[in-house]
């Protein structure tokens, strides 16, 4: 260990002046051993700086290399694990913990013995020693290895230096000098001392030879400490005059400073003054206009306007720290508040008795515009207002309650003018709808209010009782054979339209126009969103509604966006229930007017959500197209009921069925209604349902038919269905187009083809007995040798239809079929000519069995194709 002590010293240490005091072999504890060395070290030269070293032997030689040092002030902890039993393990706290495994307990406690005497020299104790023996804890320490740091040698050791080269060279040159330096040091020793005592003898009696020297030398340095006696008189002299000066000075600084404070005060109060002044000062005009100004005149309004504004500004000045404990500042500050308070009593009075005003005002108009389908005017109420709208909006700043209590004013009156203008309104359309006053009375109108009598429910039964009475007008109909006609004309539905369109028309625009009056009057913002937008008229045909049941609730507002909503619900709480009666009574009037209001009441909700989907008018109307089209869908599901519910007459035959030509009327209707309308799709599905219970019915009464073949009913029917959809050409029912002209095709085919198996009914026997032996296998050249179907048999049969035979039969025919067939589809000549086209097929058919079964027999018929040409045509003009 001393030699690689030494080794450390030489080749890492001593070129960085440092000297090694103590050194320990370790290794890291709990990890692959690899083996390095820490180092107590102290640098030569002062302040001298304590370190604690880890070298590390190089993986490339044998030499060792410095890898990192620790200063040993930054050491924390020294842990040495046990202080009873030997442990080599010890742990050093700089800013880790650093666990080390010593080669040997001695080499640990050699170690923290030098680092305790260390502490205790250069960092004062700062060092905390845990679990170390309070032996290695002691000053002095036993004589061995590392005695030349501890205790007082610690001092000589400090004191030491090493030889430089002359030195040595002079110690070198003296041994060389003396034959026995080395053999025997004592007597070299010896030589040395002694000539020392020479050159210390030499040294005195050179001393003693300078003695007059030195006297004179004396003698100088008396006359010098007279001068400086001298010269210390005249400083202190200087000295005193210099202080007095200071004072002085002293006393001019504190002067200037006192001057220069005092300056820089009186700038920073002037400049908080100025600001106090600049920003808490209402002029006087203000003060005046706040306190007594017109707010009447529009130049009384602005002057007011720009007092509360100024009055804002003061109050809301953002004060500097200190300022509100001035008795100045909380004076203006008290009087900024009774002059806002003050005015704000004023300005919410005025603005309420203006409210009151408009209620009178506008009342004194209603009566000009009972007589008319029009409402009332607004524009110049608004026009007025919104002069004040500055003031509601520094009102709303400065004193919400009494901002929230007109707002709540405002409801209370315009709600109630608003209620007796529509109700009036509504009560002049039900009366334009209607025709007269007697009329409307029959239609469950009474008195001057308009009011329809009866609920919901009596309204849905009267409906009901429509619906019946026009049932059993189609069953009196059908009896008659006449085909049903609608309850009102054509002009009696397009007037209804056009009072519903003004209706909407003048809703409309009042709506939008409170709406903007109150965005700008109250300061309420709208924005534009659509999300979480979603009114039930938007999900009409889904299998949930989430409808607004009572819109005059008010809801939780959450936004101004919603108070808007709100207050526009309060105000028009009247509209949505006024709107529903009117579309009870056009719904009673004439079931079909609900594909008008359907058209109308989707453009208007259409229109409306493209301005703004979450508005009170885009919500209303949407409430209310949910009713026009339930109404709608009971309107097709009562046609869909009568259908079924038809009965035909066992005496007459059916010809055109009733809700055939119902069908025709509604899709004639529709299709003019609805055309570039916005909810086709709607009336697309009402199609496919209609056309399917058409289809399914017609089939159902042609069972059921007794008097007319079933062939009959299904073709008549069926053409006019194909007529009537090549007519209207609706997109949406081509397959049922398709499927209506097959069905039509093939009942006629079969009509035609049972119908003419009687006229020739022994020859069509005859032939199908020939066809059958072929079929079993006889050839067709044999058949004439059986029994039956001879050639004896064969014109046996051909002679009882002679060409008279056959015109008598075709005749009866053609009277049979005009029976069947009704005049108003004027399917006779199509009948007759594919009759026609039949019995010339089955001649061609009769003759070629007989050509090929009968060769050369000369069997032929007894009329030509011509002659049924003939036959056909004749009767035809005679009939």
């Amino acid at each position: 260990m001393t030699a690689i002590k030494h080794a450390l010293q030489r080749d890492i240490f001593t070129p960085n002046d440092e000297r090694l005091l103590s050194i320990v072999n370790v290794c890291k504890a709990g990890k692959k051993k690899k083996n390095c060395f820490l180092c107590a070290t102290v640098t030569t030269e002062r302040p001298v700086q304590v370190k604690v070293v880890k070298v590390k032997k190089s993986d490339k030689g044998d030499f060792y290399k410095r890898q990192i040092a620790w200063a040993l002030r930054d050491l924390a902890v020294v842990d040495a694990k046990d202080a009873i039993k030997e442990n080599p393990e010890f742990d050093l706290h700089f800013e880790k913990i650093y666990k080390w495994v010593a080669s040997s307990t001695a080499e640990k406690n050699t170690f923290i013995s030098c680092i305790w005497k260390l502490n205790q020299r250069y960092l004062r104790k700062k060092i905390d020693f845990v679990n170390v023996s309070s032996q290695l804890l002691e000053e002095s320490v036993p004589s061995g290895e590392n005695q030349s740091v501890t205790g007082g040698d610690e001092e000589a050791v400090d004191e030491y230096q090493e030889l430089n080269a002359r030195e040595e060279q002079d110690i070198e040159i003296m041994m060389e000098g003396c034959e026995y330096a080395i053999s025997n040091a004592e007597a070299f020793a010896e030589k040395l001392s002694r000539e020392l005592q020479v050159l210390d003898g030499a040294n005195i009696q050179s001393i003693m030879a300078s003695e007059k020297q030195v006297n004179i030398l004396m003698k100088l340095l008396d006359e010098a400490l007279k001068e400086v006696d001298q010269i210390e008189l005249k400083l202190s002299s200087y000295e005193e005059m210099l202080q007095s000066v200071k004072e002085q000075m002293d006393q001019i600084s504190e002067s200037n400073h006192l001057i220069h404070l005092s300056n820089t005060n009186n700038v920073k109060l002037l400049s908080e003054i100025e600001f106090l002044v600049n920003h808490m000062d209402l002029a006087k005009g203000h003060i005046k206009a706040l306190q007594e100004g017109d707010l009447a005149s529009s130049r009384g309004i602005e002057a007011c306007t720009n007092a509360a504004d100024a009055l804002l500004q003061c109050m809301n000045v953002a004060l500097r720290p200190g300022h509100d404990m001035l008795l100045a500042v909380k004076q203006q500050q008290q009087r900024f508040s009774d002059l806002r308070e003050q005015f704000a009593r004023r300005l919410a009075s005025h603005l309420n008795n203006v409210f009151v005003q408009q209620g009178h005002d506008q009342s004194s108009t209603l009566a000009q515009h009972s007589v008319e389908l029009t409402l009332p005017n607004h524009h110049p109420f608004h026009r007025d207002l919104l002069r004040y709208a500055k003031l509601m909006e520094w009102l709303k700043s400065t004193d919400y309650g009494k901002y929230e209590g007109l707002t709540k004013n405002y409801m209370d009156y315009l709600s109630r003018l608003y209620e007796r203008e529509i109700k009036d309104f509504f009560e002049v359309a039900k009366i334009k709808m209607t025709g007269t006053t007697k009329e409307s009375k029959k239609f469950g109108l009474h008195g001057s209010s308009g009011k329809l009598t009866g609920s919901t429910s009596s309204l849905n039964k009267l409906s009901v009782q429509s619906s019946g009475n026009r049932r059993s007008q189609s069953s009196s109909l059908l009896d008659m054979g006449n085909m049903s006609a609608s309850d009102l004309d054509v002009a009696d539905r397009t007037k209804f339209d056009k009072i519903f369109e003004q209706v909407l028309s003048e809703l409309e625009p009042l709506c939008l126009a409170e709406q903007d009056f109150i965005s700008k009057f109250f300061k309420l913002q709208q924005h534009q969103s659509m999300s979480g937008i979603m009114t039930e008229a938007e999900d009409l045909d889904g299998g949930t509604l989430s409808r607004h049941h009572n819109s005059a609730t008010p809801q939780p507002v959450s936004s101004e966006k919603d108070m808007i909503r709100q207050m526009m619900i309060k105000i028009f709480r009247c509209i949505e229930p006024e709107l529903n009666n009117l579309i009870a009574l056009g719904d009673k009037i004439d079931s079909f007017n609900s594909l008008y209001m359907l058209v109308k009441m989707s453009h208007h909700v259409w229109t409306a959500q493209n301005v703004d989907p979450a508005s009170f008018l885009s919500t209303t109307l949407g409430n209310v197209l949910v009713t026009v089209k339930r109404n709608f869908d009971k309107c097709i599901s009562n046609q869909i009921r009568q259908m079924e519910e038809v009965k035909i007459s066992k005496k007459s035959k059916v010809g055109i069925l009733p809700f055939v030509a119902e069908f025709e009327e509604f899709a004639g209707l529709a299709e003019s209604i609805f055309k570039n309308a916005e909810r086709r799709g709607d009336l697309d599905k009402a199609y496919t349902k209609l056309i399917r219970g058409v289809f399914v019915n017609v089939e159902k009464v042609a069972n059921e038919s007794q008097k007319t073949p079933r062939d009959v009913v299904m073709m008549e029917n069926f053409h006019h269905i194909f007529a009537t959809l090549s007519r209207l050409k609706i997109s949406c029912l081509e397959a049922e187009k398709k499927e209506a002209k097959q069905k039509y095709t093939d009942h006629l085919q079969s009509y035609v083809i049972y119908s003419l198996g009687q006229p020739l009914e022994k020859l069509n026997h005859f032939f199908e007995g020939v066809e059958a032996r072929v079929a079993q296998g006889i050839r067709e050249e044999e058949v004439s040798y059986q029994l039956a179907f001879n050639k004896q048999e064969l014109r046996k049969v051909i002679k009882e239809y002679p060409g008279k035979e056959v015109k008598k039969g075709l005749d009866n025919l053609y009277k049979k079929v005009d029976k069947h067939l009704c005049e108003e589809e004027n399917l006779l000549q199509v009948v007759w000519h594919s009759m026609q086209d039949e019995f010339i097929r089955q001649y061609k058919h009769f003759e070629g069995l007989i050509a090929r079964c009968y060769p050369g027999s000369g069997v032929t018929m007894e009329f030509t194709i011509q002659d049924i040409l003939d036959y056909f045509s004749s009767i035809a003009q005679s009939h």
